[in-house]
């Protein structure tokens, strides 16, 4: 991996007997969204703590490196590089949108000009304009997260620290923040984001890692997870008995739901093995009154992944 953005060597982190983080590698290449998963309490936030420098890792931990500077020996660099948008909005409702930007701007010692004109420039990009001067009281969940979103980009960090951002957006304001994230990436920033929606993750990561009990279970692209988890299917229903049995009988590795008048084949979905069987159906002079696709997803490989879950129904194509 060249340059890469984030590098962590066996990170770890305990709070007296319970341990949080217990030997973590990542590896985050530059330009890239990067989406760490796991269940409630796997330490998903307390990584992103410790890489944003605000808690510090357990002595044991191996070295870690943000945007190529040493995080235990250089924290005010990594600092500088990064910015953080947490779970909970920094946005102060009692002042309005361009006041919170220009807070930040002194924050980040940026001159009065300077930090007038990044403000408006933010502003607009984040489409904030008409907002700017009501009291971020008065904004809806979507746009208080656009602006705290913006509030983080005021010192144009490189790497950007995304921990649950559309936790309680409604779809449209979700999908707004997607496109953002896309557009931040594409500009050459580097995105580590944590989410509870696995939608959120297949859309946006380049690269997933799975986090539970404090371990890296699995990490990959989305099709490579998916990949590691059985289960994918094609599912046979019939209305006429006499084809149902004539189906179960003639083909292998069925699982027959006679109530039902069904037939459940394994397969892996693709176009090849689905034409296959259309063709011996054809060939059989059978006729299913109904197919249907089953192939794994990354809510089934978190719950394959995390142990404490309970997966929901099959999610099913009706072909």
């Amino acid at each position: 991996m060249t340059n890469p953005a984030i590098t962590a060597n066996g990170l770890r982190k305990s709070y007296g007997d319970k341990v949080v983080l217990d030997g973590v590698d990542l590896a985050v290449p530059a330009g890239t969204v990067f989406s760490l998963l796991g269940p409630n309490g796997a330490g998903k936030t307390t990584a992103v703590k410790i890489l944003s420098t605000l808690i510090t890792p357990d002595p044991a931990s191996g070295e870690i490196r943000i945007g190529g500077h040493d995080l235990a020996t250089d924290p005010q660099a990594v600092r500088a590089a990064i910015g953080v948008t947490g779970q909970f909005s920094a946005v102060d409702g009692l002042i309005t949108g361009e006041e919170n930007m220009l807070l930040m701007a002194d924050l980040h010692h940026l001159s009065r000009s300077e930090g007038r004109r990044t403000a408006a420039e933010l502003l607009e990009r984040f489409d904030l304009v008409e907002a700017a001067k009501r009291p971020a009281s008065t904004y809806s969940g979507g746009v208080k997260r656009r602006l705290d979103l913006a509030m983080t980009l005021v010192g144009n960090p490189r790497i950007i620290f995304l921990d649950e951002p559309t936790t309680g957006l409604d779809p449209r304001s979700r999908h707004n923040m997607w496109q953002i994230i896309r557009e931040l990436v594409t500009g050459g920033a580097t995105a580590f984001l944590t989410t509870q929606y696995l939608e959120e993750a297949d859309e946006l990561a380049d690269h997933i890692a799975v986090l539970n009990n404090g371990k890296i279970a699995a990490q990959g692209t989305a099709d490579e997870l998916k990949r590691l988890i059985p289960g994918g299917h094609v599912r046979l229903r019939f209305t006429d008995p006499t084809a149902y049995q004539s189906a179960a009988v003639a083909l292998r590795e069925v699982t027959r739901n006679d109530e039902a008048l069904s037939l459940t084949i394994p397969s892996g979905g693709s176009q090849r093995e689905l034409r296959s069987l259309l063709d011996w159906l054809d060939s059989a002079g059978i006729e299913a009154d109904e197919l249907t696709v089953h192939t794994p997803d990354l809510d089934d490989v978190f719950f394959a992944l995390t142990s404490s879950s309970v997966p929901n129904q099959p999610k099913e194509t009706v072909r």
